[in-house]
């Protein structure tokens, strides 16, 4: 596409159009109109006393995903929608441009934030000397071997400081822009972005709440190999792999 349209922008209560919101929630999207309207609603019903701003980037052209989404069940959020390129870092870049909050928290379509989630983002940004954070992974399922993914994902992002996008990544607006926000690469945008923020000694924050996952990626592939796909990814990326040649293989 090369430009971006807004395609809509709505709150609840008209007359406070104008107000800045104190956070603003990104979620770039590609054919989830079976996933979206659920998570908004999860995010209309957290209490926080906080104006919370939704901004949804649809990389679909036909607006598959933003034709879904119905603003009557969305009480209290302000919402942006618009359309841009496919590329789930170009489409937060994206959505983080149009985005008037101080604090960016970027959500996949799929993954609900725990409870209280948003007033913990404000606790952990209470303290000057954490530029963001994330919260621990959690997946909607009750089979046994999902919790041993949550507990392994859960150490490694504290161990590495590099935790995934499905942990919901947060980060102050002003320093997001200031180390240039997402590389605009097919996959790993997630790592790539927090490896600078190590770089530069700079701290994050691995909440203590875990956010809800669809597993619907791991009941398709398999539990084992999408996990082991994953971790094998990781490495490579490590070692210097690029990401063009491993977006070939993490569709």
């Amino acid at each position: 596409m090369g430009t971006w349209e807004v395609l809509s922008s709505s709150i609840t209560k008209p007359a406070e159009k104008t107000v800045k919101p104190d956070i603003s929630i990104i979620i770039p999207v590609l054919n989830e109109p079976e996933t979206i309207q659920s998570t908004l609603e999860s995010l209309a019903c957290q209490s926080t006393g906080k104006t919370v701003e939704i901004v949804v980037v649809d990389a679909d052209p036909d607006e598959s995903t933003l034709k879904a989404i119905d603003v009557q069940n969305l009480s209290g959020l302000l919402l942006k929608t618009a359309i841009y390129d496919k590329g789930r870092g170009i489409q937060m870049n994206k959505g983080a441009e149009l985005a008037s909050g101080d604090i960016l928290l970027f959500l996949h379509a799929d993954t609900l934030l725990p409870g209280g989630g948003i007033h913990a983002v404000f606790s952990v940004l209470q303290n000057p000397h954490r530029v963001g954070g994330a919260f621990d992974l959690g997946i909607r399922s009750s089979r046994w071997g999902y919790r041993i993914i949550e507990t392994v994902a859960s150490a490694r992002s504290r161990i590495t400081r590099l935790p995934y996008g499905d942990q919901a990544i947060f980060l102050r607006k002003k320093y997001f822009h200031m180390i240039g926000g997402y590389s605009p690469i097919p996959i790993m945008e997630d790592v790539d972005i927090m490896q600078r923020i190590k770089k530069r000694g700079d701290t994050i924050e691995i909440v203590n709440k875990r956010v809800q996952t669809n597993p619907r990626r791991w009941e398709k592939e398999g539990m084992v190999f999408g996990t082991l796909r994953n971790w094998i990814l990781m490495i490579l990326y490590l070692v210097g792999v690029s990401p063009q040649k491993l977006g070939r293989y993490y569709k």
